[in-house]
């Protein structure tokens, strides 16, 4: 498990980010914490793989305290949420070596996707002491996500696109119901059978509608 400190003032959205973090497989939250001192602290007993940070702190910056981390050469990776969406806060997180940059307020996906590619890029790094250029491009750019998702329409999220498609590929030529995916990626069903309707849309999927006895018809689909 990947284990994460949340570092957030407000309990409220502290507790979102630690529900938010509870739906995302292969995560654990070691603590979750309101100020700098607190984190110190816990990072000296522990340090966690990955830190949830906050900017707006009582009297303190959460980008103060990424450069303490990388002053200090603790070796823990940052995604920043924050309110702050100033250029030069952003360029700012980003020289200091943070990973991602997540601006309140922001839904789900946004932040199961930050986690998603962070696990990627970890457990990669976790393979051994080398990597090939095409498998550190990927990381980098994300260059398989990115031509996935390529034209989507607006309100499709391109990692729910990806982890859809990469079910449906699983399932070959075979048909399947927006319920059965729904259960297997922990992804709402309502949202499931939009993007499923949009990928029929798109020629990628058939659609077969099966009218029962009693009751709506069902609706199943399968790769072209």
């Amino acid at each position: 498990m990947i284990e994460v400190m949340i570092v957030e003032d407000d309990p409220m959205v502290r507790e979102i980010n630690s529900k938010f973090l509870k739906r995302v497989e292969g995560f654990n939250l070691y603590k979750g914490v309101g100020n700098l001192t607190e984190a110190k602290k816990f990072i000296n007993i522990r340090k966690p793989d990955l830190i949830l940070l906050d900017v707006f702190l009582p009297n303190e910056n959460g980008i103060d305290f990424l450069k303490w981390l990388r002053s200090e050469e603790i070796g823990v990776d940052v995604i920043l949420i924050t309110a702050d969406k100033t250029i030069e806060r952003v360029q700012e997180a980003f020289r200091y070596g943070a990973i991602d940059y997540l601006i309140k307020p922001f839904d789900f996906e946004r932040f199961k996707e930050a986690l998603i590619q962070f696990k990627e890029r970890y457990y990669e790094f976790k393979k051994g002491d080398e990597i090939e250029q095409s498998a550190l491009d990927k990381l980098i750019s994300n260059n398989n996500l990115a031509q996935e998702s390529e034209g989507l329409a607006k309100g499709f999220n391109k990692y729910t696109y990806k982890s859809i498609w990469e079910e449906i590929n699983k399932r070959d030529k075979e048909y399947f119901t927006s319920e059965e995916l729904s259960e297997k990626i922990k992804v709402a069903r309502v949202t499931v059978r939009r993007y499923l309707e949009y990928m029929e849309k798109e020629g990628q999927l058939e659609k077969l509608v099966e009218y029962g006895k009693v009751g709506r018809p069902q609706h199943k689909f399968r790769k072209l």
